[in-house]
Formats: structure tokens, C-alpha cells, sequence
């Protein structure tokens, strides 16, 4: 008896642990049913999907902290990295606790050199109080590095999921240009000034939402099951090709011997949706550009 209670307890706990959330995991049920054949619709719920989708894409892309040159043919660079982000109060961002102005985004950056000024990179980072976590894969061609008089010229091609959310998939494909140029100080002392542009793709779905979570067990069982399909529905999809936000970043990096030092500030433009009146039409509405500022610390060998 004593052992099944010990094992009702640990069922109960784990049980517990599941259904945990932290303060910024995401809800997005919250921003409400778009089905206009709900209980309470909610007319403007796919563009407030749409922009949710556009603003937290940004969010998650907002970092580079490198310039357009690569490592080296067979050196390697790890960083540890860390953005502050700002989250617009204008775009609902659906979380378990109120929606913070900023978030801090830490994550680890890897890089690896490759022949034909080529170069291989990731970087995983955990949203702050949360369960969620962001990758990102990246290759990088410097198209010209290393000359005396010409800056340096790159193009780095990466994507980066959203790991952890739930009833939510967010993925973010960019295009990334970028110039710089190395000005030694002195030894094995250099300063690096760098900038760009980056186009961003923002892809989104939703999973088949309730909501209306508190129907009984009648209403969803038995000759009355068809009511448990009642006030559910997806979010329309956020597409790829339409969903371009445009990021402009600046920074600096210092390299004193293997030693790296870096810092850089991005905005990102994120567009505007089309979101639906009372009239039966639409109209435009401008987002707000997320800012962002990134550190980071490193090696590079």
C-alpha cells in the first residue's frame, strides 16, 4: 500500500511538472476564435495571428554579431551571446503572464571555417522564463574578405525555429547582406566596424485550438460528441512569401589574440497586415520595428 502511494505521489507531481508554465510562455489562444461561426469570434483573430507571427519572428532573428568575413579556412569561433529584445505593446504577444516590454534571448554560437571563404555556423537560445528554445542554422559566403583597400562584402543564408511553443510552429528563413572592414590596432589587436541588411521570411501555423475549454465531459462524449468540435479552429496560415520583414543592424567586434568582444543594435521593420472591418472590408496597419540590442563574448582559434 505504502509503495502505490509513493507511486500515486510521483504521478501527481509529474502530472504537475507537465502542466507547469512559465511567465512567458506563449498562449496563443488568446488572441481568440476566428472562426466567425463561434460562440464569441473575434474578427480581427487571423490578422492578430499574422502580426504576432511577424513581430515574434523578429524577435527571435534580431541577433547577427558577426561580420561579413569568415573564421578562417580551418578555425573555429564559440560565443556566448546575449540580446535584449524589445517587444512592442501595440502587437499582442500572448503569454502566460502579462507581456514584458523586453525579453532577453542568451543563447551559444558556434562557428566553423570552410574552404572557399565559406563558413558553417548555429546558435540554440533560450527565451528568459520559459520553456522555449531557439536554433538557427547558418552558412555564410564572404564574397570578398581580407584586401587592403576594399571593405569586406558577405552573404549568409540561415533559418531559425521556434522550439517549445505551444500549438505553435514559427520558422523564420533570411537572406543576410553584410560589409565590413578589419583595422588592425597593433599585434594581434583588431577592430572590426560591420552592417547589413537582412530580409527575413516569417512562416507560421497554429494547431487546432479550443476555446472553450471548460465544455463538460457530456458535451464532448456520446450522442452529444459532435459538440466537442464546437468553438475550435486554426489560425489562417502566415505564408513565407508574404511575410517579409527587413532588419538593418550595425555593430563592432574587438579581437584581442583569441579573445572576442562584441556589440550591435538592430531594428527591424516588420510591415503591415491587412485586418478586417466591421463594414466587410480591410484595412492596412503599420507594425511597430522591434529593436534590439546584442552582446557578445568569445574565442576565436
Amino acid at each position: 500500500m505504502r509503495t502505490f502511494s509513493r507511486w500515486l505521489a510521483l504521478a501527481a507531481w509529474a502530472t504537475g511538472a507537465a502542466a507547469y508554465a512559465d511567465n512567458n510562455d506563449l498562449r496563443i489562444w488568446q488572441l481568440g476564435n476566428p472562426d466567425v461561426n463561434g460562440t464569441e469570434p473575434v474578427l480581427t483573430a487571423d490578422a492578430d495571428f499574422q502580426a504576432f507571427a511577424r513581430v515574434m519572428g523578429a524577435a527571435i532573428t534580431s541577433v547577427n554579431l558577426m561580420p561579413p568575413e569568415t573564421t578562417g579556412h580551418s578555425a573555429w569561433a564559440v560565443n556566448a551571446e546575449l540580446s535584449v529584445v524589445s517587444l512592442p505593446d501595440s502587437v499582442v504577444i500572448p503569454m502566460e503572464d502579462p507581456q514584458p516590454s523586453t525579453v532577453l534571448i542568451p543563447s551559444l554560437h558556434v562557428r566553423k571555417g570552410l574552404p572557399f571563404s565559406l563558413e558553417l555556423g548555429g546558435r540554440v537560445g533560450y527565451i528568459e522564463r520559459s520553456s522555449q528554445v531557439v536554433g538557427t542554422g547558418e552558412l555564410k559566403w564572404a564574397v570578398n574578405e581580407g584586401f587592403t583597400w576594399l571593405p569586406d562584402a558577405g552573404v549568409r543564408l540561415h533559418v531559425t525555429k521556434l522550439f517549445g511553443a505551444r500549438d505553435l510552429n514559427l520558422t523564420v528563413w533570411g537572406l543576410d547582406f553584410g560589409v565590413g572592414k578589419q583595422f588592425p590596432l597593433g599585434g594581434m589587436v583588431t577592430l572590426t566596424p560591420y552592417g547589413g541588411l537582412d530580409l527575413g521570411f516569417v512562416g507560421a501555423t497554429s494547431s487546432r485550438l479550443d476555446f472553450r475549454p471548460e465544455r463538460s465531459l457530456e458535451e464532448s462524449t456520446g450522442e452529444s460528441s459532435r459538440a466537442a468540435l464546437e468553438d475550435t479552429a486554426a489560425y489562417r496560415k502566415v505564408s513565407f512569401g508574404d511575410n517579409m520583414n527587413q532588419r538593418l543592424y550595425g555593430g563592432v567586434r574587438f579581437i584581442g589574440g583569441v579573445l572576442q568582444l562584441g556589440a550591435e543594435l538592430s531594428l527591424t521593420r516588420t510591415g503591415s497586415v491587412d485586418v478586417p472591418t466591421e463594414s466587410g472590408g480591410t484595412e492596412s496597419r503599420s507594425l511597430p520595428a522591434v529593436f534590439a540590442f546584442n552582446t557578445t563574448l568569445g574565442m576565436d582559434f
